[in-house]
């Protein structure tokens, strides 16, 4: 299914298809990136594989502003980065309670609450967070499952919209209720020529507080998304106490997912060395040192902060400039996650190490990833493809150390579906790349 932007000046709609039917037509999408692709042979670059390359603008895809999208060059080193929106981050222990309050936009602001079904009736949260407003309570929507279904989208924007005084959307959980959030104001501003002020709660690791990108889960299973700097919220509220109602697993899995957010930013080819790059082996360090740390002690809220900051660190500096998605890892996450029911932290875990590994062979890649190693305690080879091969095998280690899911034998995914995984995520249906994608996903069984 194709998105159409309602309004002229909407920020770029895409679509998440990967299936044969969109092959044959004449413009297709890759999903995992959002970018047009006008022939088989132009997916390799898109994932990265081909780093110099450039992807041609397309009158389908609608863009909010008009700035130019600039490409960062490592040899030699330039580049621009363009900020996002998010004005404010807050972090530590009852930075809710303490700031909820002044983060709003106006004295007389009314806010909806957009969260899931564990969160309020599993925990205090929602509720604490709805007595904190008082009359600046308009309504909570509390329905919104894993991959935010679009089902639950629609009915979260019709009680929205039925309070014309709502201005702010409060997000309160991980990725789902964030991203639904960031689709409300979306589908709102179509309708009314306004965003909602969004002020953040997360309560895993999955940094969806910091992309412009909102994605959700058709009825037929495949995640779509819309696109646009506007999306970004204004506002992040860390707050060590709300994540100690997280389940250990999920905040860990999770972790792994802002991993692998850094992982691949490293080695995105349009990702600015400063302050992308130089954050991110930052984040990717303090994830990989505090994980095991958090699985010892899970209620030392010290940790918890040191691992949201490393979460936000691992996307919050991405810029709005940047091309594209972020790499294999994540293509192979969004065709294994909606489709089967695998949250994203799991599908991370299962891919990363793998993806490293494989990044290893692409020189370019590899140069990026071995900067990595001093950063964790090692010191370069000076052959930065052993050096990335390291990294990868680090990640690897994390995953069984921490217990996770290494493998595919706990969700209900045949044998059959490996070509369909493949071509979902290398965007082909044979040629060196889906070989090598092909070995990477039959090695998950």
């Amino acid at each position: 299914m194709h998105l159409t932007p309602l309004c002229k000046h909407s920020p770029i709609v895409t679509s998440n298809t990967f299936r044969s039917r969109i092959w044959a037509s004449t413009l297709h999408t890759i999903r995992n990136t959002g970018i047009p692709v006008r022939s088989r042979a132009e997916a390799p670059r898109l994932l990265n594989l081909s780093p110099r390359s450039t992807i041609p603008h397309s009158p389908s895809i609608h863009h909010i502003s008009t700035h130019k999208m600039t490409d960062a060059t490592n040899h030699p080193l330039s580049g621009l980065w363009q900020p996002t929106q998010v004005q404010k981050l807050y972090y530590g222990r009852s930075t809710v309670s303490t700031h909820l309050l002044s983060c709003l936009p106006t004295p007389s602001s009314k806010a909806f609450i957009i969260t899931g079904t564990s969160l309020a009736t599993k925990t205090p949260l929602v509720k604490d967070v709805e007595q904190l407003l008082g009359a600046k309570h308009s309504g909570t929507f509390s329905k919104i499952g894993e991959h935010a279904p679009v089902a639950d989208l629609d009915a979260a924007t019709h009680l929205v919209d039925q309070d014309s005084s709502v201005d702010t959307v409060i997000s309160i959980g991980g990725g789902s209720p964030i991203d639904s959030s960031k689709a409300i104001s979306y589908r709102l501003h179509d309708k009314t020529g306004k965003w909602l002020y969004h002020i953040a709660i997360p309560t895993t690791l999955s940094a969806s507080e910091c992309t412009m990108m909102a994605g959700y889960t058709e009825a037929d299973g495949v995640k779509t998304g819309v696109r646009g700097k506007e999306l970004v919220p204004h506002v992040v509220l860390y707050d060590s106490s709300f994540a100690l109602h997280t389940p250990q697993r999920l905040w860990l899995s999770t972790g792994l997912r802002a991993l692998d957010h850094a992982v691949e930013l490293l080695y995105h080819p349009t990702a600015v060395e400063m302050p992308a790059r130089w954050i991110c082996l930052q984040a990717a360090a303090t994830l990989l040192e505090n994980l095991p740390r958090y699985k010892e002690d899970p209620r030392d809220e010290d940790t918890v902060t040191k691992l949201q900051l490393a979460a936000f660190a691992s996307l919050g500096f991405l810029g709005t400039n940047v091309k594209g998605g972020l790499g294999l890892s994540h293509a192979l996450g969004y065709a294994l996650g909606s489709p089967y029911g695998i949250p994203h932290g799991i599908t991370s875990c299962l891919t990363l190490g793998h993806v490293v590994k494989l990044k290893a062979q692409d020189p370019e890649a590899a140069e990026q990833v071995a900067r990595l190693l001093p950063f964790l305690g090692e010191k370069r080879s000076g052959d930065d493809k052993r050096d990335a091969e390291a990294v990868g095998d680090k990640v690897l280690g994390l995953v069984k150390e921490l217990g996770l899911d290494s493998d595919l034998r706990n969700y209900k995914v045949g044998r059959d579906q490996i070509p369909v995984i493949t071509k979902r995520a290398s965007g082909q249906e044979s040629g060196e790349l889906y070989d090598k994608v092909e070995g990477l996903v039959k090695g998950l069984f």
